[in-house]
Formats: C-alpha cells, structure tokens, sequence
C-alpha cells in the first residue's frame, strides 16, 4: 500500500511529532510511506512555549516541509505534492481546531482525486475551549473517509460532532524510543533524589487543564517519605505554581525541571519514579502514560477523558475517582499501600498489545475495510 502522512514531525517537538515518527517506522516496514510536514505550525506569535523545535533531534524519515497552517497557498500545494506521491490512503493527524482549515482543504482535495483520508485525532475538541471549536471541526470531520481514535471519549466526541463518523479504537502504543530504563537507584542519583525516597512523578507540558495546583496541594497532605519531581516546560506564567511550591509545607520535597526535557534525559526521570501523577481536570488521553508504561511505571490519574481507559480500569495504576487535591493524596496513599510490583507486572504484559506492529496493522486494515 501506498501513503502519504500528513503530521508534525521533528525537528517539531511533541509527542504527536515522537507519535508520527514511530508511526511511520513501522508503517515502513511493510509499505510505501511519504512523510509531509509543517513549514509553520503555530505563527511564533501564537506559541506558548519557548521554542517549537527540538535542535536535538533528528528528522530520521525524509519528511517534506510544505504546509504552512496560516497560508492558504501552500494548503493547495500540500495537496498536490501529496498525490504526487499518487498514494492509496492519507494519513492526517489532528489535534486541535486551529489546523481545521488547513487540513480540511488538504484532506477534501485528496478525496476529489480518490485518495481515501484516515485522520488520526488526539482531541476532536480541545482541552482549553474557544467559541468556534465545534464549527471548525466539524467542517473537518466532513472531508474524512475515517477516524482513528485511541480512547472511547475521543471516539464519542467524533460520533457526537459527525453521527455519520467511521470511527476505529486503538490504544496509544508505548513511546519505546527513549532506551531502556536505569537502575532506579542511578536515576535518583542522577536527579538529586534520596534513594530510598517514595518519588513521584509530573511529566510534560505544564498547563492550567493538568491540574498541577492540586498536585501540589495534595503533596503538601504527605508525609516525609514522598519526593515530589515536576518536569516540563510551562505553556503560560508558572508564577502561581512557584508561589504554591513555595507556601507548600513540603516544599523542600519539590523538585522543579520547569523546563523543556530532552528526549535523552527522559530515561532518568522515569526510572527514578515510583510513579507517574496525571492530576488532570480535563482529558482525552495522554502520551505521558505511553511513557511511563515503556519504563514500567505505574500511574496515579484523575477519572477524567479516557484516563480510566488508559489504565486498563486500574490494571495498570490507581485510579483517582474526583479531582481534588484530597482525593489525589488518597490515591498516592493507596498506591503506595498497595503492592507496585502487581501492577508492573500487568504493564509488562500489556506490551504486545500497545506494540506499534500492531497500531500499524490496525490502520492498513481499516483502509482496506472502507
């Protein structure tokens, strides 16, 4: 089978970049892929963070830099370079309703020259709303022979928005790109951290729907045992955390990376935890459990999106049932009272499952089914 991928790919941050790349790999290994990506993804005045490029990483896969999501002009061309490639199947990402106009107009002319368009979507809706979300995704959804979705809430947000939706559930597969895990004990040494500690883990992009404010609140409610790591590069002002970390009764346990993390330091941070915190208020899914789950790390999340989901109801970590500062801190507790090696084993045994062969195999095989 023949492809074209329309995603972010590096050198563009991110896990839907990290997502792609793998994606394609694999895709590879079996078909004809073409990779295309952005010129511009966000316009500099629009990005929240420091930098939207990892100078680190490399762009191991030859992706094409054509679509600019701002300039109409390049829409078109992205399209025609795409059938240049005289594919069978699209393959588009989305994420967000900021990119609706640019990709509708690629994926609608693709399907005018009888290319199938599959779209992978993270969040049919956004996390942090604006009043035109639903008119631009819609207006996407329309120009889409299919959807791939990788959490029952996203699934219901597509039908919701496009009854008529063609919709396949995979799970999201591990992020195994980042090597092997450490030594616990090397990665706290390497962290700074007391080795016999009880860590806990916040990775990636801090923002106002991850709910770091109770995370914080609710360490302040543990004991002398716990450390506490937050790792990521805030997206808006992180004064008010500073200010919580420092009025919090626990803040010589708060250890603070508010930072961009390379994907080379990932493994220390992983590997020292004894579990990941998602204290989040809203979801759909989240990539940072395909992390953790890679480095055999449980996972401590809020009952919101399709975090229950990705953790297998509870197979896979603890899952918080209200999202409060309390009920966080009863969650940690719980975990801890537990025995984590279950719960490492049954992530191990997830691995075939959330392969990247077996995502892959799924996509070629809803195409073939359209």
């Amino acid at each position: 089978m023949r492809l074209s991928f329309l995603s972010a790919f590096p050198p563009y941050r991110g896990g839907i970049a990290q997502f792609s790349t793998s994606l394609v790999l694999e895709l590879r290994k079996e078909h004809d892929v073409l990779a295309f990506t952005f010129t511009c993804q966000y316009p500099d005045l629009l990005f929240p963070g420091t930098s939207q490029y990892d100078t680190d990483s490399s762009d191991g896969i030859g992706a094409v830099r054509v679509l600019n999501s701002v300039n109409p002009r390049s829409w078109q061309r992205t399209a025609q370079r795409m059938l240049e490639a005289k594919p069978d199947v699209a393959v588009l990402r989305y994420w967000m309703p900021f990119f609706a106009p640019a990709m509708g107009t690629v994926a609608a002319t693709l399907r005018k020259n009888g290319v199938k368009v599959i779209t992978i979507v993270d969040n049919a809706l956004p996390h942090e709303p604006h009043f035109y979300d639903r008119s631009l995704t819609r207006w996407f959804l329309r120009r889409n022979d299919g959807f791939i979705a990788m959490t029952e809430a996203v699934a219901e947000d597509l039908r919701t928005l496009c009854p008529s939706a063609n919709v396949k559930l995979m799970p999201h597969p591990l992020y195994d790109h980042f090597g092997a895990p450490l030594p616990q004990g090397e990665a706290r040494r390497k962290l700074g951290l007391p080795v016999e500690a009880r860590v806990l883990l916040f990775f990636g992009l801090i923002r106002d729907y991850k709910g770091l404010d109770l995370l914080i609140e609710a360490f302040g409610k543990l004991d002398e045992r716990y450390h506490l790591v937050v790792a990521g590069e805030p997206y808006g002002d992180f004064g008010e955390y500073k200010r919580l970390i420092e009025a919090s009764p626990k803040r010589g346990h708060i250890h603070l990376h508010a930072r961009f993390i390379a994907e080379g330091e990932v493994p220390a941070f992983f590997s020292a935890a004894d579990a990941v915190v998602l204290p989040y208020r809203s979801a759909t899914q989240s990539g940072i459990t395909a992390i953790a789950y890679h480095f055999g790390v449980p996972v401590i999340a809020t009952d919101v999106g399709g975090l229950k989901e990705a953790l297998y109801d509870g197979r896979a970590g603890i899952v918080v049932p209200e999202v409060s500062a309390s009920a966080i801190a009863a969650g940690v507790k719980e975990f801890f009272a537990r025995d984590p090696s279950t719960l490492r084993t049954n992530i191990a045994a997830l691995r075939d499952e959330l392969s990247w062969k077996r995502f892959a195999k799924g996509l070629v095989e809803f195409t073939e089914g359209l």
